[in-house]
């Protein structure tokens, strides 16, 4: 390559700094600049705000427009540098850091008020704000801004790091009496609330970017344009409420998403499970999404135009082939997925037997060999198995609640499992008088409506073992995480038998395009070593 020709833009070459620095390619920022108005760009009174500024590349982008758009209104060059820069468009720093970065980004200065800045301002900061504040706690010990728990977030336990209490979430938005026709962005996804000495797992990961959304929404600009786990888009979402999915899915507010399948191509380092979009929300829109799916940053997939959950089954299903799959289905099983009789009716809550004392996946407290206390059979996180031990023993009085179930003909399943091609963990037989960690969910867990019997059972995990189970499975399920709302798109059989796909696809009418489209993107079961 000729060094001379070669002359990347910064901001394409930032590494990622943490699960809240994810900084945004510069191609991506103007193709989400290109969903807004082009009259934007010629309104020498329209104001923009970056909420959560980490390269300042949209405000950098936003200048190189409005400069552009402007130039036959404000002729003179640094004029109109000065009103775009002093009265158009503002910023608010998720971090010191990246605060000034962004006023690098912007000003070519990391101080305002510098000798290298393209315009003068009276202080450093200039229209790019930042103040390292505090969570405030409530008497439970969580933020009442953030929910973030003070035990793993405590000001004592961060001391020399940032608090990460983002100002435009914790009802300190410096710019919260301003009108803005734009606020855009890319919001911190999630607080990673470990000790301060090494990074938190995604198990214990908060999300918090729907409470940027929120409050960009109270602000009231004419349009939000921002990209966003693609996660908000089903309920069941981790921390996220099903109301709070229900409301934004409702709202008919979105008049333009690109969502794309796999975020590897749009972000560095690891990108989030389950995909990103980017959406161009219109205050004053009530009507269709123009929506587009892509199954990577450069491959188109699907368009079409129509309201968000149009099945009203709190979901936005993705892809157009998904829809024709479960019409189907719901064809042979009227309206399955809204009145109770699918599979998620079978699935019991998270910790059914667990409290935080007892059962949980590194609870250790069974025995190795059964005896006249210790006699009831235990499933706990295999880690914690010695070679070639499948189970351990606990007693009654380990059982903190919902001892009757043991009792039962069951199925236990993973609650998480990492891999999207498999979708789902091993299911296995659980035999009466068992129990399983919080590692586990239960399948056929309520003595009053599930009475099944060993061989119910095995079909019951024939039935999951097929692709076409997983599938239906994998429309709801983005994450390593799989609570029972998940199940919500697989109808219930008859258990008495085993099933296979062909039996299935046979069933329900599936054409081979379609079973070819299940069988890309669901691997074979692959039985466990």
């Amino acid at each position: 390559m000729n060094a001379q020709k070669y002359n990347p833009d910064v901001l394409t070459c930032l590494a990622n700094l943490s699960n809240d620095e994810v900084f945004t390619p510069p191609d991506v920022a103007n193709k989400m600049l290109d969903t807004l108005p082009n009259e934007l760009w010629s309104n020498p009174k329209a104001k923009f705000l970056d909420p959560f500024c980490k390269s300042g590349v949209f405000l950098r982008e936003i200048a190189k427009r409005l400069l552009k758009g402007l130039e036959s209104q404000i002729p003179d060059l640094q004029e109109r540098i000065d009103h775009i820069m002093h009265h158009q468009l503002y910023g608010i720093g998720i971090t010191e850091l990246t605060a000034y970065l962004s006023r690098r980004s912007l000003y070519c200065s990391t101080r305002a008020d510098g000798k290298h800045s393209v315009t003068e301002f009276p202080d450093e900061s200039g229209n790019i704000l930042f103040e390292e504040i505090s969570h405030t706690w409530d008497k439970a010990g969580k933020c009442t801004y953030c929910g973030v728990n003070k035990k793993d977030f405590g000001d004592e336990i961060r001391e020399g790091l940032s608090k990460y209490a983002y100002p435009f979430i914790h009802d300190k938005n410096p710019y919260e009496n301003m009108n803005f026709d734009v606020i855009i962005g890319n919001p911190p996804y999630q607080l990673n609330v470990g000790n301060g000495k090494e990074k938190g797992n995604s198990s214990k990961a908060k999300a918090i970017y729907h409470l940027f959304i929120d409050q960009a929404i109270k602000i009231s600009p004419k349009y939000i344009c921002m990209i966003v786990p693609s996660r908000w888009m089903t309920r069941s979402t981790e921390g996220i409420s099903d109301e709070w999915i229900d409301k934004m899915l409702s709202s008919n507010k979105f008049r333009i998403i690109h969502d794309f399948l796999d975020a590897k191509g749009i972000f560095s380092g690891t990108p989030p499970m389950g995909g990103v979009n980017y959406f161009l929300w219109d205050r004053d829109y009530n009507g269709e999404c123009h929506y587009y799916l892509y199954e990577s940053a450069d491959k188109p997939f699907s368009y079409r135009f129509e309201t968000l959950d149009k099945n009203n089954s709190g979901i936005v299903i993705r892809d157009g082939v998904a829809n024709d799959i479960l019409k189907k289905i719901s064809e042979v099983h009227q309206d399955y997925m809204n009145n109770g009789d699918n599979f998620s009716s079978l699935i019991s809550p998270k910790d059914f037997f667990t409290n935080k004392q007892w059962l949980t996946s590194s609870w250790d407290g069974f025995t190795n060999t059964p005896n006249q206390d210790y006699n009831i059979k235990y499933y706990p996180n295999k880690t914690l198995l010695k070679d070639g031990m499948e189970f351990g023993w606990i007693n009654i009085n380990q059982i903190p609640k919902n001892r009757e179930t043991k009792d039962l003909h069951k199925v236990f399943i993973p609650a998480a499992n990492g891999s999207l091609t498999q979708v789902l963990g091993h299911p296995f037989y659980g035999e009466p008088n068992s129990v399983c960690s919080q590692t586990y969910l239960v399948i056929g867990y309520n003595p009053k409506e599930h009475h099944f019997t060993k061989e119910e059972c095995f079909g019951i995990i024939s039935y999951i073992k097929t692709r076409f189970f997983r599938y239906l499975v994998s429309i709801k399920k983005k994450t390593q995480n799989g609570p029972r709302g998940v199940y919500q798109f697989v109808p219930l059989q008859d258990f008495t038998k085993e099933w296979t796909d062909e039996e299935l696809y046979k069933k329900y009418g599936l054409t081979e395009e379609e079973i070819t489209y299940i069988e890309s993107l669901v691997e074979e079961r692959k039985e466990e070593e």
